[in-house]
């Protein structure tokens, strides 16, 4: 049976350093790392993402600003409200809750972040860095950054080793391979017009799957004891529940559970280290307005 990788136990051990960090920053140079994580409308799934990740600053003793906006908010305004945060020496990171109203440009509001308060990672600067031999980008995706700590947090060797990425979005399966690469491993990504996905997935040392897709990857497409990150969030009909439904991932659990050498759950797997690193990263920002002494 795969060793189980727990995801929320690494995350609450990550939270409790950074609240240590954070409370040495406020004793010996009087910061407090602050993070304004704004939201447009009144998005159910958004408001719940965003009240999590105020909870989580709250625990760690980082300074959560509200920033709320009706969904009539004009593109234009909204930029200005974004300009604003990027000059306000309190504000270490900025974090804009997306999907935006269809009548905003995303890709604009989220190119006029600063890149030193780009906790997210997807400034397209951060992103060209990540691409780059040599160079480091600022900051790094929080859910690729997530699938690399527990990957090595679990021992789990990455030079030399063959990875596939499954998906290719610019969120996860995009950073996450240039991450892969930075750590020397040998990756492939699949997509949905690759053929043959499942021979090339039992190729691989270490599986980190983003495609949206309830059990898509079966227990005969993994490598007997590979690592497989789960980061599929999939929400399957389930009448037992009070919700009516089951959050699953994009591999079958009880299935690789059996052939794998090591496997994140869904939920409690990639997701509460999302969370985790979108912290680390404010932090980070804090620490980089230290003037040495």
């Amino acid at each position: 049976m795969a060793t189980i990788i727990d995801g929320k136990a690494i995350a609450q051990s990550i939270r409790d350093g950074l609240a240590t960090e954070v409370k040495s920053l406020l004793s010996d140079h009087n910061l407090v790392p602050g993070l304004p994580v704004v939201i447009v409308g009144t998005n159910k799934d958004s408001q719940t993402y965003v009240s999590t990740k105020r909870k989580a600053c709250a625990e760690a003793g980082i300074r959560s600003i509200d920033v709320d906006f009706p969904e009539s908010i004009s593109e234009s305004e909204l930029v200005k409200q974004v300009h604003q945060l990027n000059a306000n020496p309190d504000v270490h990171g900025i974090l804009i809750q997306l999907p935006l109203p269809k009548h905003i440009n995303e890709e604009r509001v989220l190119g006029e972040i600063s890149i030193e308060k780009d906790v997210d990672g997807f400034h397209p600067l951060n992103i060209g860095k990540l691409a780059m031999k040599g160079r480091e980008p600022l900051f790094v995706p929080c859910t690729p950054k997530g699938c690399l700590e527990l990957l090595t947090r679990s021992g789990v060797t990455i030079k030399g080793k063959r990875a596939v990425v499954v998906g290719r979005s610019n969120i996860v399966g995009l950073p996450v391979s240039l991450l892969l690469l930075k750590a020397d491993a040998t990756v492939t990504v699949v997509h949905s017009h690759t053929q043959n996905i499942e021979s090339i997935v039992r190729e691989a040392d270490i599986v980190i799957s983003a495609a949206g897709q309830a059990f898509m990857i079966k227990g005969d497409w993994i490598k007997p004891g590979a690592a497989v990150i789960d980061v599929g969030m999939n929400a399957v009909d389930d009448p037992s529940k009070k919700r009516g439904y089951r959050l699953v991932g994009d591999v079958d659990f009880v299935e690789a559970s059996k052939v794998a050498g090591c496997l994140t759950p869904v939920p409690g797997g990639v997701g509460p280290m999302t969370v985790a690193m979108l912290l680390k990263n404010t932090v980070e920002a804090a620490k980089r307005q230290i003037v040495p002494k």
